[in-house]
């Protein structure tokens, strides 16, 4: 299987968010593709943002057919890890729908080095696009999100809590996530709920360039014995920012098919 066959186009789900407006970084492909699908499905009107135009344009269209319940698709061009392209997404949405409802901030980039040979220009620009750039997205929109009384979710990564060689600075942002998602919703609570969402191994692009041994092998790791489709990932993020996680804030959800739970050694 391919990154090519995984379904982002879901069956007819309850209207959550109708009505709703929601943000979802990293959306042109992967789970946030698969994400922004389920929320208009939902009836949210979804901003897709990412930096490769051409992916976010066929996104958007997917997206699109996705829409049940008065939900809707538009894409932003935006490099996340810039704080201009903040300030202007900020001001559309306030000039614009003048609400957010949900911002799940979906974005990452990996660059697979250990730390002994990680130029540092990769270090940096990893904690830029994985980590900083959902403080300059909470800096920028959280006005809106606590108009809303709306909910924020990141996603982090099993990487965060097992090593696995060669990931220093993206298990590093992802890790980081994790604490900052908990002082978020300290921060901002009661207006705005924050959580996590910890995927483990979801077909994606990311496994193109995987070996078929490799793929088999991550596969025999989990209970579950297959790997996760994005869309498993988008409706547990669209859970958490709807009303039926109203009491759940500071949480972290992994969704790895029990990866993280077996050991392969004593």
């Amino acid at each position: 299987m391919t990154s090519d066959t995984v379904p982002v186009v879901v069956d007819e789900v309850a209207p959550r968010y109708r009505g709703r407006v929601a943000l979802v970084t990293g959306a042109a492909s992967g789970i946030g593709a698969a994400t922004a699908c389920r929320l208009a499905a939902e009836g949210a009107q979804v901003v897709l943002a990412d930096l490769d135009e051409a992916a976010l344009e066929a996104a958007v269209a997917a997206t699109g057919k996705a829409a049940g319940h008065g939900g809707g698709a538009e894409g932003v061009v935006l490099d996340v890890a810039d704080e201009t392209g903040w300030a202007a997404l900020a001001d559309r949405l306030n000039n614009g729908p003048g609400r957010l409802d949900l911002l799940h901030s979906n974005a990452a980039i990996a660059v697979i080095e250990p730390a002994g040979r990680l130029a540092v220009a990769d270090w940096d620009r990893q904690l830029a696009v994985n980590l900083t750039a959902t403080f300059l997205a909470v800096r920028s929109l959280v006005g809106l999100l606590e108009r809303s009384s709306g909910s924020i979710v990141l996603t982090s990564s099993v990487h965060a809590v097992r090593g696995l060689p060669g990931r220093p600075a993206y298990a590093a942002s992802k890790g980081a996530l994790l604490s900052l998602s908990r002082q978020l919703a300290a921060d901002y609570g009661p207006a705005v709920r924050v959580n996590t969402v910890v995927p483990g191994p979801i077909m994606s692009q990311a496994w193109d360039s995987v070996s078929e041994p490799d793929r088999e092998r991550s596969i025999r790791a989990t209970t579950l014995q297959r790997f996760g489709q994005p869309a498993e990932v988008a409706a547990v993020v669209a859970f958490l920012g709807s009303a039926d996680a109203s009491y759940v804030t500071g949480a972290s959800l992994v969704v790895d098919g029990g990866w993280s739970v077996t050991a392969d050694s004593a």
